[in-house]
């Protein structure tokens, strides 16, 4: 097998990090199947492209073109087919997220290859690529084997791998101009959301209210514990219906999945649409007065009793530990 590329994406000018733990990942497999592991970027050069070369990439290449400064999947589909034909690797890499998911499938009818989806893990077994995903809505885990294919196309889950430096220098940066084509739609401008907190794609921590938190405005309470340990806030299908919460806060399978290092779920039942968003989740936290609640048999750690004491209760004892540390 050949080299792996990655496609790296960017967001204000640096590089996403779930794009230098796709990194590391490859950089592992590529060693394993004889081959080096490599990066490309779409648009315009990130200022820390050079910084991939930490997490095992020999080589970035930022296909430049100025007409793809905003994400376009037409465009973006054009210019890496293109490249991916004139470097030849056996394998490309790139995250599950709103772009991998909508540009990648165009990707593979334009290569006649085959693409492997939302995968939570790679391996390399027989000098060949194996992806594991979950399907049936997450009930279920099948393996990936991709036969002789001559080119693979994996979108793997966010935070599926650990985000841990080779050992390697500052990668080769080289810059080439993308012809995209004629575009029939162009992205004009992009309204970025007034809230500061890490997407919920990219967050280690996250924590989730139901339709148990009653109103919008009782979301206060999580958002101030997540203040203290750096979380993202999230919210169930039924509180975001209910209108207490934006479907930019949705975790589930019609809203963003997740697969952070902790997941704390207040007053979520754990409807099976909930759990295909979130049960890849590394630690999983229900607190729910139900003690019947289906979310109990995934968690890890359970509290039953009401949320709205218990939550509060837990800030002021993080924010005692954090004073103290």
């Amino acid at each position: 097998m050949g080299n792996i590329l990655v496609f790296a994406e960017q967001q204000d000018g640096q590089t996403k990090g779930t794009s230098f733990e796709l990194a590391a990942k490859a950089s592992q497999l590529a060693k394993e199947l004889g081959g080096e592991a490599q990066a490309v970027y779409i648009g315009a050069t990130p200022g820390d492209a050079a910084d991939l070369g930490k997490y095992g990439i020999s080589k970035v290449t930022v296909l430049e073109n100025a007409d793809l400064a905003k994400y376009n999947g037409e465009g973006y589909a054009k210019v890496l087919a293109d490249f991916i034909q004139s470097s030849s690797p056996s394998a490309v890499l790139g995250t599950a997220s709103s772009a991998g998911k909508d540009f990648f499938p165009r990707l593979a009818a334009r290569l006649d290859a085959g693409l492997a989806s939302d995968c939570t893990d790679l391996r390399a077994e027989g000098g060949k690529l194996v992806a594991t995903r979950p399907v049936f809505s997450g009930k279920a885990i099948v393996d990936v084997d991709f036969g002789d294919s001559a080119l693979v196309l994996v979108t793997t889950r966010p935070n599926s791998f650990v985000k841990a430096e080779q050992g390697g220098g500052a990668a080769v940066v080289e810059t080439a101009a993308a012809d995209a084509g004629t575009l029939r739609a162009v992205v004009t401008d992009i309204q970025a959301s007034e809230s500061k907190e890490v997407d919920l794609t990219e967050a280690q921590i996250i924590i989730s209210g139901g339709r148990a938190m009653k109103d919008a405005e009782n979301f206060k309470i999580l958002r101030e514990c997540a203040e203290v340990i750096g979380a993202t806030v999230g919210a169930s299908r039924a509180a975001v219906d209910s209108g207490y919460a934006p479907h930019s806060m949705q975790v589930g399978q019609t809203g963003k999945v997740v697969n952070p290092n902790l997941y704390i779920a207040c007053g979520i039942s754990g409807a099976i649409q909930h759990l295909a968003g979130m049960r890849t989740s590394k630690c999983i936290v229900v607190i729910n007065k139900d003690a019947d609640a289906p979310l109990f048999q995934k968690a890890d750690y359970g509290i039953v009793g009401d949320l709205f004491e218990i939550i509060p209760a837990v800030t002021e004892e993080l924010k005692k530990l954090k004073a103290a540390a």
